[in-house]
């Protein structure tokens, strides 16, 4: 294993709040290299406490970690994959607060730090909310893939607003072009690629707080304000003219077929909006940064609601509380535990103090850029909904609007679905 990178300051600084060297132990969804990538921190925060620290890594994190915890064998501290299944857990008394003063520190050296402290505040057993959950590695959905080559012979800028954008979406279709590839295939899960649009639209188009409560419900899936957010993607995968192979194919298509058109001679397309994992469905040989490359998903200029970034990302909490497990926690803000995962592969991070030369892809570090400049950054608001809307009616709603269905039926529908849950 590599030598860990950290700092004797802050080795002095754990140190000074541990009496005596424990067991702590991880549990996390990686395993392979991203469990070699998590190991490699836990080995800093190792040789910076004195502690002795092990990981387990598990496919079937959702399940085991409500297993252990009601069997009393939970580990010290656990990487939740979602923070709606960590909010259950704080709810049923399975997960310890945050020391004092994490949340002002997530705020002050956080890149939209309020956000990041919202994500993580649950209420508890006596229905109290506290912050329970500090949010490590994280991703980024907010963004336009495209070929700079593809972009330079015809002539086209990359926008920096959504005015610009659509713009510039008019004029490829002025030019003879196409400019939209998109598709929601995804076998059982077919639908879930529009609902990322649709979230990237109500953070453009409403306030947080709005956004908000529309994961939660309180605003209904079928107000005026979220059908609004659902034509917004519909006013790109609903015109013929806009998608290649024509609307009726958005739903058709395989979500990891549908970015190869911006390769193929003609292009079929020129963008893409996708999650920071899509270079994997490219065609073979490509490279990022030269054959294809990524924008902000921009928002609109008129609108003043800064620059929101949807994404997602794993949120630690303490499941059996000891002093070591919250000197994990205190490790996990020093610049040194990001910056051993962003010198391998797979991590972003929105802490404002790291080096950002530290990451070894060129990709990698831009996309951390969009991560710090965001005002706003909510998580994917299809996780936090229950399962039977989130993956349920949310996914094949979009598919029957991409299909033809009016904006309103389906949300209607979808409400009464959420509805039938009570």
């Amino acid at each position: 294993m590599k030598k860990p990178f950290y700092t004797s300051v802050a080795a002095l600084a754990l140190l000074s709040g541990a009496a005596i060297a424990e067991d702590v132990t991880v549990f996390g969804p990686w395993l392979g290299p991203d469990q070699e990538n998590v190991e490699a921190v836990l080995a800093g925060f190792a040789a910076a406490s004195g502690h002795n620290v092990s990981y387990v890594g598990s496919d079937s994190f959702e399940q085991q970690i409500r297993i252990d915890a009601e069997a009393g064998s939970a580990p010290n501290v656990s990487a939740f994959p979602q923070p709606g299944l960590a909010a259950d857990m704080a709810k049923d008394g399975f997960l310890t607060p945050l020391a004092s003063g994490t949340g002002d520190w997530v705020r002050e050296n956080y890149a939209a730090g309020q956000s990041w402290v919202d994500l993580g505040t649950y209420a508890g057993p006596d229905g109290s909310d506290s912050l329970y959950g500090f949010f490590y590695k994280v991703d980024v959905k907010s963004l336009v893939w495209y070929s700079p080559e593809n972009f330079e012979d015809a002539g086209y800028e990359v926008p920096t607003t959504m005015e610009e954008l659509k713009a510039l979406t008019d004029q490829i279709v002025a030019d003879g072009e196409t400019p939209w590839c998109i598709g929601l295939g995804s076998g059982g899960a077919t639908g879930w690629p529009a609902t990322d649009w649709v979230e990237d639209m109500m953070l453009r188009t409403q306030s947080p707080e709005d956004y908000d409560a529309w994961v939660s419900n309180e605003l209904k899936f079928n107000d005026p304000k979220v059908v609004a957010a659902i034509e917004e993607f519909g006013a790109f995968a609903r015109n013929d003219d806009y998608v290649a192979g024509g609307a009726g194919a958005v739903a058709s298509t395989d979500f990891r077929d549908s970015p190869k058109g911006m390769f193929a001679s003609p292009p079929q397309c020129y963008m893409h909006r996708q999650a920071s994992f899509i270079p994997a469905f490219f065609p073979e040989g490509t490279v990022v940064g030269e054959d294809a490359d990524f924008f902000y998903f921009p928002a609109y200029e008129g609108k003043d609601l800064g620059s929101p970034v949807l994404g997602a990302g794993t949120v630690w909490a303490i499941t059996n509380d000891s002093p070591g497990a919250h000197d994990l926690i205190e490790y996990l803000k020093s610049p040194e535990a990001h910056e051993i995962w962003m010198a391998q592969k797979g991590f972003l991070t929105p802490h404002k103090g790291v080096d950002t030369s530290k990451f070894s892809d060129p990709t990698l570090k831009k996309m951390n850029d969009i991560l710090l400049g965001a005002t706003t950054f909510r998580f994917d608001g299809s996780d936090l909904m229950p399962g039977g809307v989130g993956a349920g009616t949310f996914w094949t709603g979009m598919v029957d609007y991409a299909g033809g269905k009016s904006a309103q039926d389906v949300a209607d529908e979808i409400q009464s679905s959420w509805d039938a849950l009570k």
